[in-house]
């Protein structure tokens, strides 16, 4: 009932919108335009056009349906994004993105999103489809290293947060729950210092409002009725914090394009100048490796130029706002391997902590939706510094957009920086079918095993768009 009143809100204020701005067409109202004549197809009851009305709707530009997975046990938020594209005369580019989703159990985010970039090669194009269109000659490179500024604000409120205690030896018999809002308004830069090795510096600065409150409405115990601030630090005083970070990207492609490595090395530091004694640093080094199994596979990262709410193709230096790719049957089989290996430490000087809500975690899903030793129960071990090795096998099913996977985790948290080492890790197993459809968001059914708590099956959607960037972290 809710999707379906908010689909007829989308159709209505796009069709409304294009039909009054036809006489007085600006680029807004172009783009108004072109989408509510796509969505004719919705009021015609066959096959083709029902897929093409679904992509549409869950797509379009430069109004369509968001949805999404919010943080584990908090639902599929669903409501509407609104993405806007303007060219620039100095070959600069902006691209804004703004949502808004709610869930079933009270939970939301809202968020506007705004890109500024520049490619090489010439003036930049926007590409329709029809029969002017004309393919080019040659294909993107699977990464391009270009000067990325992004400016942003998101607020976020979270009904269910689960909270078994600090580091590896927390039990079932600690499980509490707490509710969390956390707004974050910043900036951050990405900026290329070497083409042919494609490294880029990072850098960014984020004020951070996090509150925490009690869940006094579910079957677990509410966190203050568990914990205090010696054993959840951060849970009785609020503090609001200026987090700034620094850090390097490598994204080269070896051997012919047989080994492709996505590196980022970064440092943090969260200053709390209201509650000093909350301020920490954090490091973090995240190696992934990637190992095609066909030449023709492509890269799922997400696109540097693109908001959450893009799927926005790119082919060419000069022909880089494609709309979003047709859902459609695979052309080849397309598989890899990836070994990712991620090591976050953290450290708080004397008499200072690292507040819980800012920590790792490790079990299911990490609040921003990651799995991480997903046989466990979602945010089951959390802790300041975290180990975690991942080997995952993907594959297509035929020509179906559908993929077979199969992951191997192996990962601990730790309450010292010593801990960070390769020894009593605990294991899981995952596999499950994946749905890589067009530019709609990943959907993911796993269901895993191997640790000592039994099995988990999960359901998600990612909330972003396939081919869009992520959205800020919330630790």
């Amino acid at each position: 009932m809710i999707v379906t009143t908010r689909l007829s809100v989308m159709m209505g204020v796009v069709l409304c919108v294009s039909s009054a701005c036809a006489q007085n067409e600006g680029r807004i109202a172009s783009d108004f335009r072109r989408e509510g004549k796509a969505l004719q197809s919705c009021k015609t009851f066959k096959l083709g056009s029902i897929a093409s009305c679904g992509e549409t709707l869950v797509t379009g530009q430069p109004l369509h349906i968001a949805v999404g997975s919010l943080a584990p046990q908090n639902g599929i938020g669903a409501g509407l994004a609104f993405v806007e594209h303007k060219n620039l005369p100095s070959e600069w580019r902006l691209n804004w993105n703004a949502d808004a989703v709610g869930t079933g159990n009270g939970s939301w985010r809202a968020g506007a999103y705004m890109k500024a970039y520049r490619l090489p090669g010439g003036p930049i194009r926007v590409i329709y489809p029809g029969p002017s269109s004309s393919p080019t000659k040659k294909s993107a490179p699977l990464y391009r290293s270009a000067p990325v500024f992004n400016l942003y604000a998101q607020a976020i409120s979270l009904q269910h947060v689960d909270y078994f205690g600090l580091g590896p030896a927390s039990t079932p018999a600690g499980h509490s729950v707490f509710g969390i809002r956390q707004t974050i308004v910043g900036v951050n830069a990405l900026i290329p210092v070497s083409g042919k090795a494609n490294i880029s510096l990072l850098g960014e600065l984020n004020g951070r409002f996090p509150s925490i409150r009690g869940n006094h409405t579910d079957t677990y115990p509410s966190i203050e009725q568990v914990y205090n601030e010696a054993t959840a630090p951060g849970l009785t005083q609020e503090a609001a914090f200026i987090q700034a970070g620094e850090g390097v990207r490598l994204r080269p492609s070896l051997l012919g394009d047989r080994f492709r490595l996505n590196y980022i090395l970064q440092f943090q530091q969260f200053i709390a100048p209201s509650a000093s004694q909350y301020s920490f640093r954090r490091w973090s080094a995240d190696f992934e490796h990637q190992i095609p199994l066909y030449r023709n596979v492509r890269l799922t990262a997400a696109r540097d130029q693109n908001g959450p709410d893009d799927c926005s193709s790119s082919s060419s230096p000069t022909d880089v706002a494609r709309p979003c790719p047709h859902i459609s049957l695979t052309q080849n089989l397309e598989g890899s391997i990836s070994i990712r290996l991620l090591m976050t430490g953290s450290i708080a000087n004397a008499g200072h902590v690292v507040p819980f809500y800012f920590d790792p975690t490790l079990g299911g899903s990490d609040i921003n939706g990651v799995p991480m030793l997903a046989s466990y129960p979602d945010y089951r071990f959390r802790a300041p510094n975290l180990i975690l090795l991942r080997e995952t096998f993907e594959h297509s099913i035929g020509k179906l957009p559908i993929g077979f996977i199969f992951s191997i985790d192996e990962a601990k948290v730790g309450l010292r920086r010593g801990d960070i080492e390769f020894t009593h890790l605990q294991h899981t197993f995952s596999t499950g079918l994946t749905v890589r459809a067009g530019g709609l968001p990943v959907v993911s059914f796993l269901f895993s095993w191997g640790g000592n708590e039994g099995n988990h099956t999960t359901a998600s959607v990612n909330n972003a768009l396939l081919g869009g960037s992520s959205r800020p972290s919330l630790f």
